[in-house]
């Protein structure tokens, strides 16, 4: 008796994509001449040309360019030191440790969307035994009433500006110093997540130092708003920084050699952070011009920094359909896949605005994503939908 049949491999061209990555919409947009999101897309051309040929290296993390990006971002921020990692995941897990060690509590109070919580596998716990308290709605931005329920010892309060997972919401500067406060009152250490801390200084009309000077401890990112290759700087006291330098080297972040992330982080920064009001207020005019469009719903509204949530009334499959259709017809790249399906016909995307939104009108965009959320009529179709029905006779 023969044995089982294995069953038929399967043909290269029918395996699934690679993780996370659509690549017949990638090709597709490779054709498109503008985008409606950030800077456009991520082009090794571009980024090779944000290291000067002049960078002078480091060995290890010390000296050459990333001493002055390090010198700079101090600087902006207005702290005594900072220190360059090649992550935003492995500088906030090192940051809060230090925190924790330092007031004998490794618990840490957060909002339930916090980055380290809901993207990060939860290292945090299983690195360095830190313990969470989501604080409030998960659908609501942390407020200081939410923190006050709060009733046991805290080590570190973490606090993101904005707020990445409910569009780019921001709290008022007074309810800004309550959560602040909240903290200080009770020894704790207060950290900002500022991986979009350049795009909040338009709203607050203050620069990065006099929003940094309320917290311990900031973290900023020089590759999501800024455009650079990759990379961070977490600012504080030089005993802080030096502390996180150490933790730095056990978790594998002394590169042999940091220079290109640090070079491309320069030029982001000299690049487009004086960029970020103008960001901001074509990202208002398209609030505006979007709010009353049927089956949209833009999140926050009024929009309060360089980005948005969109909520759409669309399939996940039409939406990708209608995106691929308009670049090929229009070449211009708009959203193929949801930032996270709400349902089955209530998408949300992720609108960041940046150099290559600037280059797209506000009534554009609005045309735009009225087609991805409307079905476009053929002109074979109107002629169906416009002549009257015929009736059948028995």
């Amino acid at each position: 008796m023969s044995g089982p049949v294995a069953p038929p491999r399967r043909k290269h061209s029918q395996d699934p994509p690679a993780f996370a990555r659509d690549l017949e919409a990638e090709s597709v947009m490779r054709s498109c001449t503008r985008f409606l999101g950030g800077n456009g897309p991520r082009a090794i051309a571009d980024l090779l040309t944000m290291i000067p040929t002049d960078t002078e290296i480091d060995y290890y993390g010390v000296g050459g360019v990333v001493h002055d990006l390090e010198t700079k971002v101090a600087a902006l921020l207005g702290k005594p030191a900072a220190i360059f990692l090649p992550s935003g995941t492995m500088a906030q897990q090192i940051v809060l440790r230090v925190h924790g060690d330092r007031r004998g509590s490794k618990t840490i109070a957060f909002h339930p969307a916090c980055h380290l919580d809901t993207h990060e596998e939860r290292a945090y716990q299983r690195l360095h035994g830190l313990f969470a308290i989501p604080v409030g709605p998960r659908n609501k931005p942390l407020s200081a009433a939410s923190l006050e329920l709060v009733h046991e010892p805290v080590g570190a309060l973490l606090i993101e500006l904005p707020q990445r997972d409910l569009g780019g919401v921001l709290p008022t500067w007074s309810e800004l110093n309550a959560q602040v406060k909240w903290a200080r009152d009770r020894g704790a250490a207060v950290h900002l997540d500022g991986a979009r801390l350049w795009e909040s200084t338009p709203y607050y009309k203050r620069s990065p130092a006099e929003i940094a000077a309320l917290f311990d401890s900031v973290y900023v990112s020089f590759y999501k708003g800024l455009g650079g290759i990759s990379g961070c700087c977490v600012a504080g006291e030089k005993d802080l920084v030096d502390e996180v330098s150490t933790w730095r080297t056990r978790h594998g972040g002394r590169l042999f050699g940091l220079w290109p992330y640090a070079a491309a982080a320069l030029t982001a920064l000299d690049r487009r952070l004086p960029l970020m009001p103008k960001y901001y207020r074509h990202a208002v005019a398209i609030g505006k011009a979007l709010q009353d469009l049927p089956g949209v719903e833009v999140l926050p509204y009024p929009v309060q920094s360089p980005m948005m949530h969109l909520r759409l009334n669309v399939g996940v499959k039409e939406l990708r359909t209608r995106a691929l259709a308009i670049a090929r017809e229009d070449h211009v790249w708009t959203f193929a896949r949801p930032f996270v399906s709400e349902g089955a016909r209530l998408q949300r995307i992720e609108f960041t605005v940046g150099d290559a939104t600037l280059n797209v009108k506000p009534e554009e965009v609005r045309t735009l994503i009225e087609r991805l959320v409307r079905e476009k009529k053929t002109t074979k179709q109107a002629a169906k939908r416009a002549s009257p029905t015929k009736r059948t006779s028995r």
